[in-house]
């Protein structure tokens, strides 16, 4: 029951109220992901919810709910919950939540829009990669175009979002390819943030297994450094993006917002990448 589940929640997200709204993963597929594996996916029951939120801190200014895809529970659901934060914590300005470009899709541009003016201000989305044939090696469940498309409907609406890439995805000798081709995908629509995680592969994971057996090799250090500096040098941002690869599993960490200090984030990255060969 979602009451015993371990609560994962962006590292900008720290210090933000938390609201349960799913227990595990509707999807559950992903073949790196070892976070829900041993959960069975239910909503959170909206008389529980209420009770939170009665007993919450009426001058809370954002909250976060979790679960691995709270948008998973549909446009009424979500438009209830939000108009019961809105009616207990009158003072919160903006609700954020992780989402899949698989729960988007059932959504309408219009229904996006309601959403945002209801109070969601703020998406987690993980992209992963720009490479179709990875996305299907690690089954994300989702096309490129499929979430190019997602993501400018995100932008008619007006619904912020930050986009999650994971470098070393594509395993060795890939890294560069798939750094141009994500920076492509993301070049074609406007994120908030993009993001970087490093592949960390889990024990019980399918990947696990593939690793074991052979059939796919993780990148090392210094081609993932290299794929963080590809991926920099090809981001095209139509207005101010923040780029952050200041989450634990990263090998590097460095923030800035793109495109004024592309320049200095690509030296940053360079500069780490010849104290490594030199070692």
């Amino acid at each position: 029951m979602y009451k015993n589940d371990t609560v994962y929640y962006p590292q900008d997200e720290m210090t933000t109220v938390l609201l349960p709204v799913t227990s595990g993963c509707s999807y559950n597929k992903c073949i790196f992901c070892s976070m829900y594996k041993g959960d069975k996916y239910c909503e959170v029951p909206f008389w529980d919810i209420e009770m939170q939120l009665l007993n919450g801190y009426a001058y809370t200014e954002k909250v976060f709910l979790t679960g691995a895809d709270p948008m998973s529970i549909g446009f009424d659901k979500m438009k209830r919950l939000l108009d019961m934060i809105h009616r207990y914590l009158p003072y919160c300005a903006c609700v954020a939540s992780y989402a899949s470009i698989k729960s988007i899709s059932d959504y309408s541009v219009e229904e996006l829009s309601i959403l945002h003016d209801a109070g969601l201000r703020l998406l987690y989305i993980g992209f992963e990669t720009g490479r179709d044939d990875i996305l299907k090696l690690m089954n994300k469940g989702h096309t490129v175009n499929e979430a190019i498309e997602q993501a400018k409907k995100l932008n008619q609406a007006s619904l912020s979002f930050n986009s999650i890439l994971m470098y070393g995805i594509a395993g060795r000798s890939q890294s560069v390819d798939n750094a141009v081709a994500t920076a492509k995908m993301i070049n074609q629509f406007i994120t908030n943030k993009v993001i970087t995680m490093n592949l960390t592969v889990f024990h019980g994971t399918e990947l696990n297994n593939m690793v074991n057996r052979g059939d796919f090799i993780p990148p090392a250090r210094n081609e993932r450094l290299i794929e963080i500096r590809t991926l920099l040098e090809n981001l095209q941002s139509k207005q101010p993006m923040i780029f952050d690869t200041t989450h634990p599993t990263n090998i590097i960490k460095i923030k800035g917002t793109l495109p004024q200090d592309k320049e200095k984030l690509v030296d940053e990255v360079t500069n780490r990448l010849s104290k490594s060969f030199k070692i």
